[in-house]
């Protein structure tokens, strides 16, 4: 870190280092943060549960129960290093040494660790055996007119996340083989020789973190408006537990992976110079909720008075006839058309980021399939709603304000097949 960085508050500073990596970053953090109290592991490794996915028990909740995701979070893009299938037993117990090294070294949860890797079509391709049936792991492909996103390949992702950024930078240290020792364990196994790191994305969610980061970002504006409260950089929070999916929702139910479940990641690049300098807080409303959020005053500043629930489904209104009447809907108006028995079937855990110095979402989301995902977008994007008064993007939702740079789709196993699976394991 640079003598720069001296004046940035402590969690600044953590985020910073989070997204520079390495092991000066590491030491820097160590030295930043609370390091004496990261707790081991209290659960012996069967008693965790089977699915990778499993975090929201050990998670902690807001006021209204809503699940607290961890403040730091850490994507590596994974590229198997080997020509043909992955079929090395010995690979297979390397992989798994070092996951269990992971779950050894640090408490499930916020104030320790989660995480989960998931493979990616080109990593299945390569074996003769198709996935089972009812595995649902298309190719990434561009899901609006209007974006040309690059379609990320590589073998596996893994997503970590923790309160702690030394935790999330100790992990891909010791993952890559740079640690001896994590939090008092030793590391008993590593990627290197299976894995080689292709790209790192890091990022961050909770109240305060995004004003934190907002100076000479690019995509927000210089008057640095983020509100102190938002725990996202739109202004507004979001992962509400009654518009969430439940983990039970987003599992696999039958097959070899049962008790998996599919990633779909994309990159969001945001554009909020009008959002903030141009709109108002009742335009940001109303198309961030709906237009009877904002006509009805509803959200209080970043929307934490609302409960568990965004109340699209009780006061939104209908999202067609908002659009011939208001001229506007509202994302979250949108995204609620997509729901089963009256249920959301996507669960989200994204994240925002200043990865390349840019404001940016990793929209991370799961769900049993691809094609829930995609049901979902579809509803987002809102194209049934265009014909009216709401043009293709403007003031439909917020799709102006962002760019898709990037999409990709993941099979998480279930633990028990997280290293190296086979289209047929068992």
């Amino acid at each position: 870190m640079s003598g720069s960085d001296r004046g940035l508050s402590r969690r600044a500073f953590v985020k910073n280092a989070v997204a520079v990596g390495g092991a000066g970053a590491l030491a820097a953090c160590l030295q930043r943060e609370e390091t004496e109290d990261v707790p081991q592991a209290d659960l012996a490794l069967d008693e965790l549960p089977d699915r990778q996915h499993a975090w929201n028990e050990f998670l902690a909740t807001d006021d209204h129960g809503n699940d607290d995701p961890p403040q730091h979070h850490l994507l590596l893009g994974l590229d198997y290093v080997g020509d043909g299938p992955a079929d090395a037993d010995g690979e297979r117990e390397q992989l798994d040494a070092a996951f269990r090294t992971l779950e050894r070294a640090y408490k499930r949860g916020n104030e320790g660790l989660v995480f989960a890797i998931g493979y990616g079509p080109s990593y299945f391709d390569r074996f003769d055996d198709d996935l089972p049936e009812g595995v649902d792991l298309p190719d990434p492909e561009a899901l609006t007119s209007f974006e040309d996103p690059q379609l990320d390949a590589y073998d596996a992702l893994v997503h970590v996340a923790s309160d702690y950024g030394h935790v999330t930078l100790s992990v891909e240290e010791a993952l890559k083989g740079d640690l001896d020792e994590l939090n008092g364990v030793e590391v008993e196994g590593t990627v290197e020789g299976v894995f080689e790191v292709a790209e790192r994305r890091t990022g961050f969610i909770g109240r305060g973190l995004p004003a934190e980061r907002q100076a000479g970002v690019s995509g927000i504006p210089d008057s640095e408006p983020v509100p102190e409260d938002a725990p996202l950089f739109m202004g507004f929070k979001s992962g509400f537990k009654r518009t969430q999916a439940s983990e039970d929702r987003v599992t696999i139910r039958e097959g070899p992976f049962a008790g998996g479940t599919t990633i779909h990641l994309s990159k969001l690049q945001l554009h909020l110079h009008q959002w903030y300098e141009q709109d108002s807080r009742g335009q940001r409303v109303a198309k961030m909720f709906s237009p009877a959020h904002a006509a009805e005053d509803l959200v209080e500043g970043a929307g934490h008075n609302l409960g568990d629930s965004s109340r699209v489904t009780e006061v939104g209104g209908d999202a067609a006839e908002d659009a011939r009447t208001e001229g506007t809907v509202g994302h979250a108006q949108k995204a609620a058309r997509a729901r089963e028995d009256g249920e959301p079937i996507v669960l989200r855990r994204d994240f925002d980021s200043t990865d390349d110095d840019a404001a940016s979402v990793h929209f991370l989301s799961l769900q049993r399939s691809i094609d829930d995902f995609v049901t979902t977008r579809d509803a987002m994007t809102g194209s049934d709603l265009t014909e009216g008064s709401v043009g293709a993007r403007t003031n439909n939702g917020i799709l102006q304000y962002i760019s898709v740079r990037n999409r990709a789709n993941y099979l998480v196993p279930p633990r028990r097949h997280r290293s190296l699976p086979t289209p047929t394991p068992e």
